[in-house]
């Protein structure tokens, strides 16, 4: 490259605009994490202000990188579908269904025990956000097509029985246990896994 080749670049990619870029880039994480950290922490419905002041950052910096706070929950449900993505996606290690169910109660476990807080948060608001009913929505489709995936086809052919291991390995269910119940996350998986054994014990 050339000394006049080298310049060109240097202008057109000036050391304070990426400067200036970087600190934008993680000021918007910081105020991401801002929101996970509130949320975490019990409050499920927090303020502008209060990611504001958690993050460290000004409010107008909060509303200069997302127009309202819908923009700061899809951002925070796309990070949360990125990370669960993997795990959903991962191979299971048996062959046999009646194996791969377990499995499968054995994993929603862990990811509905890392997203219960932010998916009861975002569920609170998804009334008036129609990103966060399509998001919900979405979540309900990955659910059923991960169990359909595992049962064979005389378990998916009965209806009541399709129902209630569809609404025993929801999310719902797991949040019903751990806040309604105050079950441990253990107590919570062996309680499902117990009621799935005892619907299937004929099959």
């Amino acid at each position: 490259m050339t000394d006049k080749s080298r310049l060109s670049v240097v202008a057109s990619n000036p050391p304070d605009r990426d400067g200036r870029k970087a600190r934008s880039e993680r000021s918007r994480l910081q105020i991401v994490d801002a929101l996970f950290a509130l949320i975490q922490d019990g409050e499920m419905e927090p303020s502008a202000a209060s990611v504001a002041e958690q993050a460290g950052v000004g409010l107008r910096t909060v509303f200069r990188h997302f127009e309202d706070m819908d923009g700061l929950y899809r951002e925070m449900t796309e990070r949360l579908e990125a990370e669960i993505l993997p795990i959903v996606m991962t191979p299971w290690q048996s062959s046999e269904w009646h194996d791969r169910l377990r499995e499968l109660v054995a994993r929603r476990a862990g990811i509905y025990e890392r997203i219960l807080p932010l998916k009861v948060a975002s569920n609170l608001r998804r009334f008036s956000s129609p990103h966060l009913m399509n998001a919900y929505r979405r979540f309900l489709t990955m659910e059923r097509a991960g169990l359909m995936g595992i049962l064979p086809d005389d378990i998916k052919a009965d209806e009541t029985l399709l129902g209630a291991l569809e609404m025993l390995t929801g999310f719902q269910a797991w949040r019903r246990m751990r806040q309604d119940q105050e079950l441990s996350a253990e107590a919570a998986e062996a309680v499902i896994l117990r009621t799935v054994e005892a619907l299937l014990k004929d099959r």
